[in-house]
């Protein structure tokens, strides 16, 4: 074959990806056609030879159920390699595609960005800084990249779409390395109620009891494959029988997720409202700095305070004040608190639907937790 007719041929070849089929390799042995390539010995030796090619459609119709072209040494080659071509793909040959490559991704995001902030990230409904605020990132919270323009970033992050600023946000390769130094380890809940120990094992004293689906932060996986967790700023264990544990980043924060039910005064919203600009914010022990850091009775008393509400530094005082009402009678701006072994030792500010907002621990900050992320001890109410 004239080199030219050979090149010709290869680059056809290639652009069927492989879907013009020797039949000599037996590939489609089912198809009820059969064909020989009979090629000299000397022909063997010259690799600018071929004999005969047949071309057979997967799916063969009722008027040809294949098609063959003979290839010789003729300037006609070209023209009969192309006729088979077009006639493969009208009787239906399916043509091998290459593989699909799917994109890598990190934590589940395709492109990663990471909050850059020290506190906090707006995320706005328009890319502008007058824009209505629509959630927030926490200090190293996730969110996916679906475009960039003009300094915004367009992103999702679970309940949250919207748009920040890039200026505030690691991406490509940085964030990548951010979200490796950043991880946390997560046990979800697996089973209706879990019981949380003081010590890793079964004859250790219950503190709390944890429901379904509920998200804790791992410290450690024991040996015994019982996980040692924060339980707000104290270490607790559960056993790992009843929890699957996974890597993950922080999501942002919803700012509308939160519906009030009929009655709930004005003040009430306000202050659950004033209490959730400070969500991302640091924890600190025995600060009472909404800004600088606050612990959990620190947090409550400052909000309070704003309020004209006086309380004192600790959450065990602070439950003894007030009226005490059951946890279905909440009503946002009114007070959880939680225990250990009996004893106060940690409260949060109900905020309706469910949730609280509290100061809980070093790591996570001023966060937005379900009431029952630990059994409730009491509720008061100061409103």
């Amino acid at each position: 074959m004239r080199r030219i007719t050979k090149l010709r041929f290869n680059i056809m070849v290639a652009g069927l990806g492989l879907a013009v089929v020797l039949f000599g390799n037996g590939a489609y042995a089912n198809t009820g056609i059969s064909g020989k390539q009979d090629v000299s010995a000397q022909d063997k030796e010259d690799d600018d030879a071929l004999e005969v090619i047949y071309l057979t459609s997967l799916e063969p119709t009722d008027t040809a159920s294949a098609k063959s072209v003979e290839v010789k040494h003729s300037a006609g080659a070209e023209l009969m390699l192309e006729q088979a071509f077009e006639e493969g793909i009208t009787n239906g040959a399916t043509l091998i595609e290459s593989p699909k490559i799917e994109p890598e991704t990190h934590w589940g995001y395709t492109n990663l960005g990471i909050a850059h902030v020290d506190n906090h990230l707006n995320i706005r409904q328009e890319p502008s800084e007058t824009g209505k605020l629509v959630g927030k990132l926490s200090k190293d919270a996730a969110c996916e990249i679906l475009s960039v323009e003009n300094g915004w970033a367009h992103i999702k992050s679970g309940k949250v779409e919207g748009y920040c600023s890039t200026d505030y946000l690691y991406m490509g390769d940085e964030a990548i390395a951010r979200g490796k130094e950043v991880a946390s380890m997560i046990a979800v809940v697996n089973t209706q109620t879990l019981k949380v120990r003081e010590q890793p094992n079964t004859d250790s004293i219950t503190i709390t009891l944890i429901p379904q689906d509920e998200e804790l932060e791992v410290v450690d996986i024991m040996d015994n494959g019982w996980i040692k967790f924060m339980l707000d700023d104290e270490e607790a264990y559960v056993s790992g029988e009843f929890v699957d544990v996974e890597e993950r980043l922080e999501k942002a924060v919803t700012l509308t997720e939160l519906l009030y039910g009929q009655g709930v005064s004005d003040v009430r919203v306000d202050l659950v409202q004033f209490a959730k600009q400070y969500v991302g914010n640091p924890y600190v022990w025995g600060g009472t700095s909404l800004t600088g850091g606050a612990d959990c009775s620190g947090f409550t008393m400052s909000v309070f305070k704003k309020y004209g509400i006086s309380l004192p530094h600790h959450a065990a005082s602070q439950a003894q004040l007030g009226t005490k009402i059951s946890l279905s009678e909440a009503q946002p701006g009114d007070l959880v608190f939680y225990a250990k072994n009996g004893s106060i030792n940690h409260v949060a500010i109900y905020i309706g639907n469910g949730q609280v907002i509290h100061a809980s621990n070093p790591k996570t900050g001023i966060k937005i937790s379900s009431v029952n992320y630990r059994t409730p001890a009491c509720v008061r109410r100061f409103l």
